[in-house]
C-alpha cells in the first residue's frame, strides 16, 4: 500500500509539473492568438488554396488539439480539401505532444518535423493524384453510408480531391460535449476561485518545471516545505487536484462545459484563460491516467517494457502506427508516456505520430463517418512506411539511439 500511494502522488505531481504546466502555457498562446486575431488564422487559410495543405499541417503540428480541430469544420463547409484534412490528421500528434515536448523535447523536434514532412506530401499526393481515394471511399461506403446525422447527403462523390460538401443540418458536435452551464450559489463562485488558484498553481508550476529541466531531470523525493523539493511537491500535488476538480465539476460552472473543441473567438482574456484551464485540466486527467496505467502495471507485473519492444524489431513502429488509429489521445499519451521511460523505440514514436488523429477526429466522425475512416487509412499506411524505413535506417545509417533517444 505504501508504494502504491507512492505511485499516486509521485504521478500527480510529476504529471502537473513536468507537464500539465507547459501545456497550459501552449494553449494559452494559441487561445490569445485567437483572440488578439479575431479568427484572421481560419480566414487565411480559407483564401489561399495552394497552402492550404500546409497550413492545415502547421495547424495540425501545434501542441495538442486545437489546431488540427479547427479544420475539421472547414472541410464540412467544403472551404478546404480532403488533402488539407489528411495533412492535418497526419501532423497532428494530439495531448501526447505536450507528454514529449516537456520530457524528450530533442526526440520531439524530430519526430513531428517527420510527420509533418510526411503528412504534407501525403496530402498534397491526396489532392493531386488521388491516390486510389475513389476506391477506398467506395469500399468504405459499404460499411458506413454517405449520409449525415441530420438526414443530409454528401455531394461530389463524399471525399475525393477538393470535395465540396452540402450539409443542410447543424455544425459539428464533438464527443466531449456536454450540456448547459450550470448555476449554483456555492458551485459556481468556488469554481470560479478554483480557477484562478489553479492558474496560480500553473506559473508556480511552469517556473518550477523550468528549473526541473535546467537541473537535468533528477529525482525529485516525495516531501514538503519550502525548499525547491518541497514546493516540488506541494505546488504538483495542489495543481493536479485542482484540475481534476475543475475536470469533473467545475468546467460546469464558468462557462466552459464543453471541452476539448476548438473556439474561433473569445470574448475577453479572462475567457481565453478560463478555457485554457478548461482545456489543459483535460489534457492532465489524461496524462494522470497515463502516468497510472504504466507505474502500475510495472509495478504490479514487474514486465519490463523496454525489454519487450527490443524484442519486437520491425513490429514495434507497425504497433505504434497502429495505437495511432485508436481515436482519442488517451492510448497516444500513454505511448509517449512509455517512450520517456525508455521502453519505445523512437520509430515507434514517429510513427504513432503519424498516424494519430488526436481529439481532432472526433468532430469529422459526428458528421461524416466515412471521410473519417479514410483519412485514417490515409495516415496509417505513410506511418508504417515511415516507421519502418527509420528503425532500418536510424541507427544503422545515422548512428542515432533508437531507445531513450531525446529523453532528458
Amino acid at each position: 500500500m505504501n508504494e502504491v500511494l507512492t505511485v499516486l502522488l509521485g504521478s500527480l505531481r510529476d504529471g502537473y509539473v513536468q507537464v500539465s504546466a507547459f501545456v497550459a502555457v501552449t494553449v494559452l498562446a494559441f487561445g490569445l492568438v485567437q483572440y488578439w486575431t479575431g479568427g484572421a488564422v481560419i480566414s487565411a487559410i480559407e483564401d489561399n488554396e495552394r497552402l492550404q495543405v500546409a497550413f492545415g499541417g502547421l495547424l495540425g503540428l501545434t501542441p495538442g488539439c486545437g489546431g488540427a480541430i479547427v479544420v475539421m469544420p472547414l472541410y464540412v463547409r467544403g472551404t478546404v480539401s480532403f488533402g488539407t484534412v489528411v495533412a492535418t490528421l497526419g501532423a497532428t500528434a494530439g495531448d501526447s505532444a505536450f507528454v514529449i515536448l516537456a520530457l524528450a523535447p530533442e526526440a520531439a523536434l524530430y519526430s513531428y518535423a517527420i510527420a509533418f514532412a510526411a503528412s504534407v506530401a501525403t496530402g498534397y499526393l491526396v489532392d493531386s493524384y488521388g491516390l486510389g481515394v475513389s476506391r477506398i471511399d467506395a469500399a468504405v461506403a459499404q460499411l458506413s453510408p454517405a449520409a449525415t446525422p441530420d438526414g443530409g447527403t454528401v455531394v461530389n462523390g463524399g471525399v475525393g480531391p477538393n470535395p465540396a460538401h452540402d450539409y443542410g443540418g447543424p455544425a459539428p458536435t464533438h464527443a466531449h460535449e456536454s450540456g448547459p452551464d450550470r448555476e449554483s450559489r456555492i458551485l459556481t463562485p468556488l469554481s470560479h476561485l478554483a480557477h484562478v488558484v489553479w492558474w496560480i498553481a500553473a506559473a508556480a508550476g511552469l517556473v518550477l518545471g523550468s528549473l526541473y529541466l535546467f537541473r537535468g531531470g533528477p529525482e525529485i523525493p516525495l516531501t514538503t516545505g519550502l525548499g525547491f523539493d518541497g514546493l516540488f511537491t506541494i505546488v504538483g500535488i495542489t495543481g493536479a487536484v485542482l484540475s481534476l476538480y475543475l475536470y469533473l465539476i467545475g468546467r460546469h460552472y464558468v462557462g466552459e462545459g464543453e471541452i476539448a473543441r476548438a473556439r474561433d473567438s473569445f470574448l475577453s482574456v479572462y475567457d481565453t484563460l478560463t478555457h485554457a484551464a478548461m482545456e489543459t485540466s483535460f489534457v492532465t486527467v489524461w496524462v494522470l491516467v497515463a502516468f497510472l496505467v504504466y507505474e502500475y502495471v510495472v509495478l504490479f507485473s514487474g514486465v519490463n517494457v523496454a525489454t519487450l519492444a527490443a524484442t519486437a524489431g520491425v513490429l514495434a513502429p507497425i504497433g505504434g502506427a497502429a495505437v495511432g488509429l485508436i481515436p482519442g489521445c488517451g492510448p497516444q499519451i500513454l505511448l509517449a508516456s512509455v517512450y520517456a521511460e525508455g521502453g519505445l523505440p523512437f520509430s515507434a514514436l514517429t510513427a504513432n505520430a503519424i498516424a494519430q488523429d488526436g481529439d481532432a477526429l472526433f468532430p469529422l466522425l459526428a458528421v461524416d463517418a466515412k471521410a473519417a475512416i479514410v483519412a485514417t487509412i490515409y495516415n496509417f499506411l505513410p506511418a508504417v512506411v515511415v516507421g519502418v524505413a527509420l528503425h532500418l535506417l536510424w541507427g544503422p545509417v545515422f548512428g542515432m539511439a533508437e531507445f531513450g533517444f531525446g529523453v532528458l
